[in-house]
């Protein structure tokens, strides 16, 4: 059934910031012309209220909008990840990262703002120490970098830290560089040493620094008192025959897009293009693979994973379309660009992950919007498996899979269309839950949203001091 998807999705993925065959330095921004056809069943859709009008906000009923903070000059790029320490919410953008303060989130205000270009510029923080992934090629390591082929020997990408002990003047100590950049990243803290896991992908025989195979996974440890001394760990091969082959519908493995860690189980989990991983991290500097997975006729591309809070399920994310089609409609159906949810079965070395169901917004979206599953995180309610998701302009949804046969919605907030007449880039990239409100790192700016249901109430009792989602915390 994908295999008749493939021409639809190939005439609409003109622009979108992960794609299946990534080009980071493309504008993701930059719109699509879509058919005559297309706009006018959007406008259809519109007139007769089966979908929100251009910018209209609606929510379920459990759902209260409380701020959005709109980007401000500076940062025009596309927003991207989110981090959390005490009353912040340190938020990425393509051309840098903005720091919030949320201690009031009815009205949360920008405490200060950082340019320096690197896509995606994936965030982290650990303790005083700030990380952000490149992964588009740049002339030099520094905030003054310029866009430069990756073809060419100098070129650079890879993590580069900063100071946040002063919030207000973060400032930037060191780099290092990676093989085939820095997609996104994991920390895996210690007492003394960060290691960052960094996953990156496609490399090219003419890119001097990304050539194949890339079958694995770069590790770099951050001493956390002297930052300046980051250094490159090691190459650690995940994929020693390689991995999915790829075909006509799915990526081929040449590296992981995402890994999310539960340190405290000693395990973590990664979305590697064609191929799920279940890890042992007992050794944070040698990560082991326990199992794989992989699902040639749903998942189009593995893009991330989040744990239960026991450890003993899985949800992977599919990034079909890489984030810039619009595949949530009726044509595309429910099993695609999807949710899989997985069981983690067996004890120790013998643990293996076993496929249970899919789940997909039931709201049907416009031919004219990006819409896909992405970044989300737990809601930490004991007892029951709750998330909140981010579907760029599906919104945000929450949805509960504590019956991973049955998962369903049980709240959401989206805005109709960007654009009514073309495909055109928007939405939110991840929607978090962190002590007691949604924080959504929308193209409008930040969204902060509250929600009053039975189901989710119990997590305002949980507060966090720090919050990574792909370092998964031990919620209390």
């Amino acid at each position: 059934m994908l295999a008749a998807l493939t021409g639809l999705l190939a005439t609409l993925l003109l622009a979108g910031p992960a794609a299946a065959t990534p080009d980071p330095d493309r504008d993701p921004t930059a719109r699509t012309e879509t058919s005559e056809d297309a706009g006018a069943r959007t406008r259809a859709a519109i007139a007769d209220g089966e979908i929100p009008g251009v910018d209209e906000i609606v929510h379920s009923d459990n759902i209260t909008p409380l701020a959005n903070i709109p980007r401000e000059d500076g940062l025009t790029g596309t927003n991207s990840d989110i981090a959390f320490q005490g009353r912040y919410a340190f938020a990425g953008n393509y051309d840098g990262f903005v720091v919030y303060d949320i201690s009031r989130p009815r009205s949360p205000r920008i405490v200060s703002q950082v340019l320096c270009p690197g896509a995606q510029n994936d965030i982290s923080v650990s303790g005083d120490l700030l990380f952000l992934s490149v992964d588009s090629s740049r002339s030099d390591d520094s905030c003054s970098s310029e866009a430069q082929p990756a073809t060419e020997a100098d070129s650079w990408e890879g993590i580069r830290v900063f100071d946040i002990s002063d919030v207000r003047n973060p400032r930037y100590v060191s780099a290092v560089e990676t093989a085939c950049g820095s997609h996104t990243h994991t920390l895996v803290p210690e007492r003394r040493n960060v290691y960052v896991y960094v996953s990156s992908y496609s490399p090219d025989a003419s890119f001097p620094d990304c050539q194949p195979p890339h079958d694995g996974i770069s590790i770099v440890k951050v001493p956390r008192n002297a930052p300046e001394r980051a250094a490159l760990s090691s190459f650690e091969v995940l994929f020693p025959d390689g991995g999915f082959p790829g075909d006509d519908d799915g990526s081929a493995t040449t590296g992981c897009h995402d890994i999310t860690a539960y340190p405290a189980l000693d395990l973590a989990a990664g979305a590697c293009m064609g191929d799920g991983i279940l890890l042992d991290i007992s050794r944070p500097e040698a990560p082991r693979v326990l199992d794989r997975v992989q699902d040639a006729e749903h998942f189009a591309f593995w893009h991330s994973a989040t744990f239960s809070q026991d450890g003993r399920k899985v949800v992977f994310t599919d990034e079909l379309g890489g984030g810039g089609a619009p595949t949530c409609n009726a044509t595309i159906g429910d099993e695609f660009g999807a949710n899989g949810i997985y069981h983690v079965r067996g004890r120790g070395d013998d643990r293996r992950l076993e496929f249970q169901s899919y789940y997909k917004i039931p709201r049907h979206q416009a031919d004219t919007e990006n819409c896909v599953a992405h970044n989300g995180s737990l809601i930490p309610v004991p007892g029951r498996d709750i998330m909140v998701q981010a579907w760029y302009q599906g919104g945000v949804s929450v949805w509960e899979f504590t019956d991973s046969d049955n998962p369903r919605e049980i709240g959401y907030f989206e805005r109709g269309p960007v654009n009514g007449d073309e495909l055109a880039f928007g939405g939110a990239w991840s929607a978090y839950y962190y002590n007691g409100h949604v924080y959504s790192n929308d193209q409008k700016g930040l969204d902060v949203l509250r929600i009053d249901d039975r189901r989710t109430d119990p997590a305002r009792w949980v507060r966090l001091p720090e919050l990574n989602v792909q370092t998964q915390p031990t919620y209390r």
